[in-house]
Parts: structure tokens; sequence; C-alpha cells
């Protein structure tokens, strides 16, 4: 791939084959973030303003009004248009990226999990990361997990992949390593604080930016009966359709893979939806209402989007541009 982006050159983006970029964050920060670290790479202060400063050559930003607008005609944009998007609702939206987009006059929509709100809980996947570092840190006594019936690792390398790749369905066993080791999730979210509160969600509404669904508390969707992803979904809605933030936008949590036609039937047609977002990268979707956004922590926005564009080429040639849903 790399042998591609070179003989695509710097006017690689020339070619960018949609009409549209939605690129997506998750937060941006300077300073380390434990319930974080072991996930993904988040971007630097300086990392996200140069992304920033590139996607605006290529792009023009535009607010959920005129996106929305947009995907609801045929007719084609002067220039092409970027709607830039944050997910989960961490503070450093608020307090270090907000700063940056109203300098640089952008708008942005974070799609947030109304059961984290409040720092009411921490999602299952941050809590991961926490118990990752505190077995890279310490050496605990692992001999106590034997108390959990059924669990036999027993080396640290070992419980640190095992824990990383549990899934939604196994939150719980993961609460119930932390507390055998001692380790709080409460007295950490007590004290970081990683979520915004429901006052700061309402402030930045205030300020112009879009504050709409993420499912209510972030399982993998493949995880979940097609009921399940509906009443996590709805349930969602709801929390923001009551508080007065957008309810006719969703983004899934980590994928759309495995969701299928009768979902976004009954989606669209009982909740008046505008349009719903996966993460799939450049790529189209069999239905048109949902869009895929490209995810841009991996690397800088340039080689991200020359990258992207590198896959596209090679996938048309495959047909393998838009995802079929069953």
């Amino acid at each position: 791939m790399k042998l591609f982006s070179g003989v695509l050159g710097s006017s690689a983006l020339q070619n960018y084959p949609l009409d549209y970029c939605i690129p997506l964050y998750h937060t941006v920060s300077d300073g380390p973030l434990p319930h974080l670290k072991n996930l993904y790479r988040y971007k630097s202060v300086k990392a996200f303003e140069k992304d920033l400063d590139f996607l605006g050559r290529q792009f023009r930003f535009v607010d959920w009004e005129e996106f929305t607008r947009y995907s609801d005609t045929v007719k084609r944009p002067e220039k092409k248009i970027a709607l830039l998007t944050f997910d989960d609702g961490f503070t450093e939206f608020l307090d270090v990226v907000v700063p940056i987009l109203e300098r640089k006059g952008i708008y942005a929509i974070n799609f947030v999990n109304p059961a984290f709100v409040d720092q009411k809980d921490l999602m299952f996947r941050c809590k991961a990361s926490l118990l990752a570092e505190e077995l890279l840190a310490t050496d605990p006594d692992l001999g106590k997990l034997k108390e959990i019936p059924g669990f036999q690792l027993s080396g640290r390398d070992q419980l640190i992949r095992y824990v990383l790749a549990s899934g939604y369905k196994k939150r719980a066993e993961l609460d119930a390593i932390a507390d055998i080791l001692g380790l709080y999730f409460s007295d950490y979210i007590k004290t970081h604080k990683p979520y915004l509160n429901l006052e700061d969600l309402h402030q930045l509404k205030a300020r112009g930016f879009g504050i709409a669904a993420h499912s209510w508390d972030h399982p993998y969707y493949s995880e979940l009966t097609p009921n399940e992803q509906i009443d996590s979904t709805v349930k969602s809605l709801e929390y923001m359709k009551l508080h007065g933030f957008l309810s006719d936008g969703f983004a899934f949590p980590f994928t759309d893979f495995g969701v299928k036609n009768e979902f976004f039937d009954r989606l669209f047609s009982d909740n008046k939806m505008t349009c719903s977002f996966g993460t799939a990268g450049l790529k189209k979707d069999s239905f048109s209402r949902n869009f895929q956004r490209i995810p841009m922590e991996h690397a800088d926005a340039a080689s991200t989007l020359k990258r992207e564009l590198v896959y596209w080429q090679v996938k048309k040639a495959f047909n393998k541009n838009i995802i079929i849903r069953k």
C-alpha cells in the first residue's frame, strides 16, 4: 500500500470519489489518558490542528443542518464537504477541542452514550485499559482470581491480553476482576471525570455544537440480537430528545458490522431519522442513509485519506466499494 501511496503522490485527493468526508475522532490530549492508552492512539493538540488545516484545504466544513440538507438532495456541492465527528463524549472535547474549533470556525458533532453522562459509569473497553495499566504497573496476586467461577488465567501477560480482548457480554467479568485486584473504577471516575456531564452537553449545544446518540452504553452491535440493537439505539435517541439534543442522527459504537436491513427499516420508519453513521472508512452503503466515517487516529489526515483512496481504487476493481446488507 505504501507503493500505491507514493504513486498517487500529493494530488491523490483530486480523485477523492465522494462528495463528502466524515472524519472520526474520539479525543485530543497532550497528556496521558489511562482509560484510553491501551485502546487506540489519540491526537495531540498540534497533530489535531495539522489535520484540521489539511482537511480545510481539501473540503468545506459544514454543520449538521447543512450536511443533512446535502444528504437529502442529489445536487453536488460546489466544493466537497466535511462533517467533523467525535465519539464517546470525553471531557477533552469541551476543554481542549472546542476552543480550537471555535478559533478556526469549525463545527463538530459529538455522539455520546447516556449511560456514561455525569460520570455514572465507564465504558467496558476503558475499564479494560485501566486493568491493563494496573497489571503492567503492579505485581498483583493473580491467585485471587480463582474466586471467579471457571476463570483459569494465571499469567499476567495472558490476563492483559484477555481483558483487552473482552467483549461487551463479559463486561461484568471485568468488574469482578477489578474488584478482586483492588482496582475501583468508581474511584477513577470520581478523580479523573473522563466524561462530559449533562450541564457540559447543554453548554456545547448553546455554543453551536451538536450532541447526538451513540447507543446507550457502547456495545458491540454484532454481539446483540436485532431487538437488543433496536432497544439500545432507541433508548439513546429518546435521551437525546428528552434533553433537547439532536434526535435524528445516530452513530454506531465500534462498527455497524453485522447490522442488517431490518434494523435500518425499523429505525428509520419509527424514529424520524435523517441519517446514521458507521466507521468503515471510504465506502458507500447499500442503505443510502447510512454514511461511513473515516477513523483519523491511526495516522495524520493526509496519509489516512491517501491510504483510504488506495483501498477504494483496489476494491473498485472487485466491486467491493459498497457495503451490501441483507
